[in-house]
């Protein structure tokens, strides 16, 4: 049984990974907040947690995990409430303590329905959150598409919620960003939605036909939409140098999942964070053909690790890179990027590091080779793995 009051209490016997690095010692958590950090201290009474980790709970940008759960299988939607708490405890036996669901506003080709599903999507975030259903604590990051005319009341429907932490703007078009090669993509497509070739390409014409026409139009009213309610702004897939160029002139803060090393590169010299998706490491390079995590790394060109798809991937990833000697971070840069660097970007000082004043958002990690078993998480000083 999980002891999920916010008491007074000590973990010790624990490898502490800080902003300074790793030490030995005790954490003291008092009424959900992390009071002292003691190197060197296992005091009488204390949690003993045999030698294991002791991280900061992961804080998690972009996860489109939920329709997993939403649309368990082809032509079945699931209960809202239902599936954000399926998908809830998911991402809590991952280490994430704060996640950011990556709801798509609007629609390119796949999934549709998603224009009728997300302002009740919100709705039940909100609804779960506010009951106190979710061991994680939920925020919303809004993934507005350009080519979708329906975007633009799409976000006036949602941009005011108080979850909304982060707004980004994609394009989905193909042969641009994420999908260079149309033939590609043509073929993808046609097997994801059950077409034949002449019908996708008949899809293909007219969705460019769409983004030609409003994508510029729905582009600039998300902008707007953002710089106005002080929203931090995301760019989505960043290829070419004029791509960044643009995010910088409209205010973006983050190049997210950029496909090209120069892209990554021309947004570090901007000044843009650079967002990359964890399972690109662990799968060993991109799915979609586009730039491997492991040479931004290597090139010390990647701020932030987000889930993506696979919600315990940035866990694994930062210990990957961690104990990776091949690549320039050191565990505490690693395990700083799914913690620290992604809270600061999403303007919540008051976690991500182990350090006395901020949140006792803890994950116990326990080192099996080359896995990680996470053992317990607390969020707030509350047990709540």
């Amino acid at each position: 049984m999980l002891d999920t009051t916010a008491g007074n209490f000590t973990l010790a016997g624990t490898r502490i990974v800080t902003p300074d690095g790793t030490i030995d010692g005790a954490v003291d958590i008092e009424g959900g907040q992390i009071v002292a950090l003691r190197p060197g201290a296992h005091p009488p009474g204390s949690l003993d947690m045999g030698g294991d980790f002791l991280i900061p709970g992961i804080v998690d940008l972009h996860t489109d995990h939920v329709e997993a759960h939403v649309f368990p299988r082809a032509g079945v939607q699931w209960d809202f409430l239902n599936a954000l708490m399926a998908h809830d405890a998911v991402v809590i036996a991952g280490g994430t303590t704060t996640v950011l669901d990556s709801l798509c506003v609007g629609a390119s080709m796949k999934r549709p329905e998603r224009r009728d599903l997300l302002v009740p999507l919100v709705a039940a975030l909100e609804r779960g959150r506010a009951e106190g259903l979710f061991r994680a604590d939920h925020l919303l990051h809004l993934r507005c598409e350009i080519c979708d005319p329906d975007t633009i009341a799409l976000t006036d429907a949602t941009i005011g919620s108080p979850l909304v932490r982060l707004v980004s703007v994609m394009d989905h078009t193909p042969g641009d960003r994420q999908s260079l090669d149309r033939e590609h993509w043509l073929g993808r497509m046609a097997k994801d939605m059950g077409l034949d070739l002449a019908e996708a390409r008949d899809a293909m014409a007219e969705l460019l036909d769409r983004s030609a026409r409003v994508g510029a139009e729905v582009r600039a009213h998300v902008v707007t939409q953002a710089q106005a309610a002080g929203l931090p702004i995301m760019s989505h897939d960043d290829r070419s140098l004029a791509h960044v160029d643009q995010a910088k002139a409209e205010g973006a803060v983050v190049s997210e999942f950029p496909t090209t090393l120069e892209a990554a590169a021309h947004a570090r010299a901007l000044g843009l964070a650079v967002v990359m998706g964890a399972p690109n490491l662990l799968r060993g390079g991109s799915q979609s053909g586009n730039v491997a995590l492991r040479a931004l790394l290597e090139a010390d060109l990647c701020d932030v690790l987000s889930s993506d798809y696979i919600p315990r991937s940035p866990l694994d990833a930062a210990f990957a890179i961690g104990f990776d000697d091949s690549l320039p971070q050191d565990l505490t840069r690693a395990i700083a990027m799914v913690t620290d660097a992604p809270a600061r970007l999403a303007g919540l000082t008051d976690r991500g590091r182990i350090a006395p004043g901020l949140r006792a958002d803890l994950v116990q990690v326990r080192r099996m080779g080359t896995h990680n078993q996470v053992v317990a998480v607390w969020r707030e000083g509350r047990r709540v793995y």
